[in-house]
């Protein structure tokens, strides 16, 4: 589904990303764990179409997309959420969800503005395929509130509701579980299984540990945008790189 070749990312002459290699297999959910600066979410603008890489090659389903912009990524089925939801805040939950399935729309400016028929019958497609969406991520009774007036975990379901409404087959979830309870958390773990029970592939972005080792099938490990480990939750969980990383070294102290 994904294959990131060697990719690297230079600001300047600071090296974001260096020489970064690793795949995601259809139906797979793997999660890119490092500390802070590792170039987590340097990655995702990458992968994403935000940023362009310095150097390296990214496929999405065999097709080389580097360079693409991030509209013509999302075309080829890939949505994201973002660290903090990135949400239209005087709309509706329902019309931020709406949003994400525009790119299925075919009526113009004018037929919109005009209420034809054709218009009007496509925005009740959308809306339909909208409220789908909200009431599989457990949105339902906040489908006509205003988005911004939801609390933060419930803001970041309405990012996922609008992503899953691109028909996207690959979705970037970064920091998901990011500010929320440990029920809250199950819960979103229990989303994330669903879908990809969906057929939809999934790479996030995550500091919780506990919600990574119970959910993911492998791990990528970066630090100072160096991958410094990959493989099974148990294997990252055991590696003296990865605990290095995160807590230092005798050297260091």
């Amino acid at each position: 589904m994904l294959s990131v070749q060697q990719v690297g990312k230079s600001f300047g002459g600071l090296a974001a990303l260096s020489d970064v290699s690793f795949g995601v297999s259809p139906g797979e959910i793997k999660a890119v764990i490092g500390p802070n600066g590792a170039g987590k979410t340097t990655l995702f603008h990458l992968i994403s179409g935000l940023l362009r890489p310095s150097a390296g090659r990214i496929e999405i389903a065999g097709r080389a997309v580097t360079g693409l912009s991030a509209v013509q990524i999302a075309r080829l089925g890939v949505a994201r959420t973002f660290q903090q939801p990135q949400i239209f805040r005087t709309l509706t939950v329902l019309e931020n969800v709406m949003l994400g399935g525009h790119r299925s729309g075919r009526s113009g400016l004018l037929a919109c503005g005009l209420g034809l028929p054709a218009a009007r019958a496509e925005e009740h497609r959308l809306a339909d395929a909208a409220r789908e969406q909200i009431d599989f991520t457990g949105l339902a009774g906040s489908a006509g509130r205003i988005a911004s007036e939801l609390p933060l975990g419930q803001q970041r379901y309405v990012e996922i509701a609008r992503a899953l409404a691109t028909g996207a087959t690959l979705l970037l979830l970064d920091e998901p579980a990011a500010g929320l309870d440990d029920t809250e958390t199950g819960q979103l773990s229990e989303l994330v299984l669903r879908i990809r029970a969906r057929g939809v592939t999934v790479l996030l972005i995550e500091h919780h540990m506990d919600f990574v080792m119970g959910l993911a099938d492998s791990v990528l490990v970066l630090n100072f945008g160096v991958r410094i480990a990959e493989g099974t939750p148990e294997s990252i969980r055991e590696s003296q790189a990865v605990i290095d990383a995160y807590l230092g070294t005798v050297e260091d102290a």
